[in-house]
């Protein structure tokens, strides 16, 4: 029996929409890269971009558990000498939240030309309302990435 490889005319794109308020980062982005790079399809294959589009909103509501908003921090390079930058998570968060989940799923998904082609099929917005209506999103419900219910209340 031969090996199942799929063809581009295989490959059926569809879009994604996560509402990420209340989530954990970590747990939002492992359920993002996961469809990003198509593992919820049968033909998957790790060497092609089978997944699908995701579109996150409320990317300002996302939270960061244990706190690691204060105590993660985030690096940057300028390329010159002394040019590392960083700052604490929560910064980020208050700032830029769209660079946070990106950088959240991009350190999930395959590193070099596949990653970089599979990263571009995400968009991220920090509030509710997003532009692509017209590709007509499906929710995605991601349960796993809620936080649980306190214990014992």
């Amino acid at each position: 029996m031969r090996t199942f490889s799929p063809k581009s005319s295989d490959i059926h794109r569809a879009w994604h929409v996560v509402d990420a308020e209340g989530a954990v980062l970590g747990r939002l982005a492992s359920e993002v890269a996961r469809v990003l790079r198509g593992k919820h399809k049968p033909m998957f294959v790790p060497h092609l971009d089978t997944g699908d589009h995701v579109i996150v909103v409320n990317a300002a509501k996302v939270t960061m558990s244990a706190g690691k908003a204060t105590k993660k921090l985030a690096y940057r390079h300028s390329g010159y000498p002394g040019g590392l930058r960083s700052q604490s998570y929560d910064v980020l968060l208050a700032t830029k939240p769209e660079e946070t989940v990106r950088r959240a799923v991009r350190g999930m998904l395959p590193k070099g030309p596949l990653g970089r082609s599979m990263i571009k099929k995400l968009k991220i917005y920090a509030g509710p309302t997003h532009p692509h209506e017209a590709q007509t999103p499906k929710p995605l419900e991601l349960a796993a990435a809620r936080p649980l219910a306190s214990k014992g209340a």
